[in-house]
């Protein structure tokens, strides 16, 4: 449990220390967060086809609401957090690849979840989207990358015992 943790601890800070190098930023987190608003947009706009993306930020056309997706709610941060305990725990690498895979398209679907109803949340209330931006989602997203994690591990294969 020790060697996990002591890997899992150094792979999170180095994953979320890459996030913040200026060329890493501007070339991947920057276009991840336009393709969420963009993706939260188009998933919106089913229902609702006053929403319209603005690079990082979502917008009700009829309301003017909008809120803005910044690094910290883009949905980069728990997958990584994701990624650590893959590659820390002792696992062979097709099962780490395919968990890490569905396990961060779980997270991101959660993530759009959040993003969708803060949207509208804030468009309603603004002491509830705070209460819900500030406390709820983000441990209701930490608590979906810890669950995948955890069935990530249920379903990883048995070793083998040597009996004898």
């Amino acid at each position: 449990m020790g060697r996990f943790l002591g890997r899992f601890t150094f792979l999170l800070t180095l994953l979320l220390g890459l996030t913040l190098v200026p060329a890493v930023h501007e070339r991947l987190v920057q276009p991840w967060t336009a393709t969420v608003a963009r993706v939260a947009v188009d998933l919106a706009g089913v229902l609702d086809p006053d929403v319209i993306a603005s690079g990082d930020r979502i917008v009700s056309a009829s309301s003017g609401f909008a809120v803005r997706i910044e690094a910290g709610c883009n949905g980069v941060e728990p997958t990584l957090m994701l990624l650590a305990a893959m590659l820390a725990f002792p696992a062979p690498w097709r099962h780490r690849l395919v968990g890490f895979a569905a396990g961060a398209v779980l997270v991101q679907l959660a993530n759009l979840a959040r993003i969708l109803t803060l949207f509208y949340l804030g468009q309603w209330s603004g002491a509830v989207f705070d209460w819900a931006h500030l406390y709820v989602w983000p441990a209701l997203i930490v608590l979906d990358a810890l669950m995948v994690f955890l069935v990530w591990l249920r379903l990883l294969p048995r070793p083998a015992r040597h009996t004898g």
